[in-house]
């Protein structure tokens, strides 16, 4: 049996947590900023920003079976993901940023346990 600490109501009284006075004053310059802080370029368009399959294979130096295998998905899916055929999830693009951005620690973190 789940035991519950506080009620929805009690959830719903104590408020959010988010700044909003300070979301308010956050413009579009500083929300462009922060992208290309993120390593984003805001100038493509569109707030789901990721760099393409294929260049992530590239930039990783892996051939589609190495990288497929390294993913734990098949070959089939990972040329269609470069193929454009289907779009891809939210948790693909995310995975594609960090390849990306830090493509070792990726790389050790999706490594087969010996």
């Amino acid at each position: 049996m789940v035991q519950v600490r506080m009620t929805a109501a009690e959830i719903r009284s104590r408020g959010g947590f988010v700044d909003v006075a300070k979301v308010d004053a956050t413009t579009e310059a500083d929300i462009r900023a922060h992208r290309i802080e993120d390593g984003e370029d805001p100038d493509l368009g569109g707030d789901a920003w990721y760099p393409a399959p294929g260049s992530v294979r590239q930039l990783l130096g892996m051939t589609q079976p190495e990288i497929s295998d390294l993913l734990r998905v098949p070959v089939a899916t990972w040329r269609n993901w470069e193929q454009n055929r289907v779009r891809l999830d939210p948790a693909v693009q995310t995975l594609l940023r960090i390849l990306a951005r830090e493509p070792d620690a990726a790389k050790r973190a999706l490594a087969y346990a010996a």
